[in-house]
């Protein structure tokens, strides 16, 4: 499927399942993000040429008779893109081998069906999408998505938009394969992640059931505007009243009595804080492109950043260092790449049976951080006398 009809799939599907996290839990969000123009970024266009290049290679291995001689050459067409990297062959191939994993100890020939489709208006009004690949093998529906970015972790347990497509597979394919069980499976190579999440086809159904009328209520764009975690990718995030007032609710806390906060003042203050820091930079990035068009944003206005300085000509510029008595060993630094880059260069069997299982990469705890008690970690307390290791 070509990056054109992806994009207007999505243009046209207003309770697209991608920003299904954020409609559910915010209705009125998606007819307000209507007025915002549609916008792209260069680690948008990175991910849909790596989804290009493993739609080629899952349609090569499962779909179609393709030649080794064609299959070189539309690879090769895509490696010409701009934003090619050698790193996205190896993390496709990380995701060819999870599917191969899947299927390749299934009694029969299973179902598969690459960036396919999905129509799951039934739930939710025109709602459709695409879904990276599908497969049905006896009573099972696997439901998988290639997420390429490195950003955000994304879990597959109870994740919205797998679940909306699963409904879509289910209601399409349930007439001719006998679907009990849902297998959904997000697999984000470039954080080294894959997260699955099993349940059964009636309870799939039942969620359907009690999203409809929140669904209803989005594409209407009635109910309340309720600010979260899910505000992240909305189009109306730095302008949005709601979110402004989730922050400046802040405010109660000046007119308690003088002294010191008690550990629930503190956490219901960061309850109230969290995501204040992307809030605010969503704040500045919108008001200095309101600025760089010439409108008025009181306090403050656009100024040129600090520069950098580039040499005009690298060789000429050291050669001529050289000429003047400059030792060529000070103008270069030998440094080691670490370990993530190492891995980043060499394919994962290699960088596992080089490195990691002669013992020769270790991995230490990270320091400690604060996370919301939601948080699947395992919660950690300082030894009595490691308290200084964090100071």
């Amino acid at each position: 499927m070509t990056k054109e009809i992806k994009h207007a799939e999505r243009a046209h599907a207003l309770l697209s399942a991608s920003a299904s996290s954020r409609w559910l839990n915010c209705t009125p969000s998606v007819r307000l993000e209507e007025q915002f123009p549609e916008s792209t970024s260069t680690y948008a266009e990175e991910g849909t040429l790596a989804h290009e290049i493993a739609e080629l290679k899952l349609r090569k291995y499962y779909m179609e008779p393709m030649s080794q001689r064609t299959f070189n050459t539309r690879l090769n067409k895509m490696k010409k893109h701009e934003l090619f990297q050698d790193e996205m062959l190896k993390h496709t191939d990380t995701y060819l081998e999870y599917l191969k994993g899947l299927t390749i100890g299934m009694k029969s020939i299973p179902y598969v069906a690459v960036e396919k489709r999905i129509d799951y208006s039934t739930y939710a009004p025109e709602g459709f999408g695409t879904v990276d690949c599908l497969i049905i093998s006896g009573d099972t529906l696997y439901v998988t998505d290639f997420k390429y970015g490195k950003g955000v972790l994304v879990s597959a347990e109870n994740n919205p938009q797998m679940k909306l497509y699963a409904l879509g597979a289910l209601l399409e394919y349930s007439f001719l394969y006998p679907i009990k069980a849902i297998k959904l499976a997000i697999i984000q190579p470039r954080l080294n992640s894959i997260s699955e999440f099993d349940l059964a086809a009636d309870e799939l159904l039942a969620w359907g059931e009690e999203i409809k009328r929140i669904a209803q209520q989005a594409f209407n764009g009635e109910g309340d505007f309720v600010p979260g975690e899910h505000c992240k990718f909305c189009k109306a995030k730095a302008q949005c009243k709601a979110r402004a007032e989730q922050y400046t609710a802040l405010e109660d806390f000046t007119s308690m009595h003088p002294g010191l906060l008690t550990n629930a003042d503190i956490g219901e203050i960061l309850q109230r804080a969290e995501g204040i820091e992307s809030w605010v930079k969503a704040l500045k990035d919108f008001a200095l492109a309101e600025s760089l068009k010439g409108a008025e944003i009181s306090g403050w206005k656009a100024v040129e950043g600090r520069g950098s300085r580039s040499f005009t000509d690298l060789d000429k510029a050291f050669a001529h260092l050289k000429e003047n008595g400059i030792d060529e060993a000070l103008l270069y630094d030998r440094v080691p790449l670490t370990v993530a880059k190492i891995e980043k260069v060499l394919k994962t069997e290699q960088f596992r049976s080089l490195l990691e299982e002669p013992g020769l990469v270790q991995k230490s705890a990270g320091k400690p951080t604060l996370a919301p008690i939601s948080d699947k970690r395992k919660q950690v307390f300082n030894a009595p006398d490691a308290a200084s290791d964090f100071s």
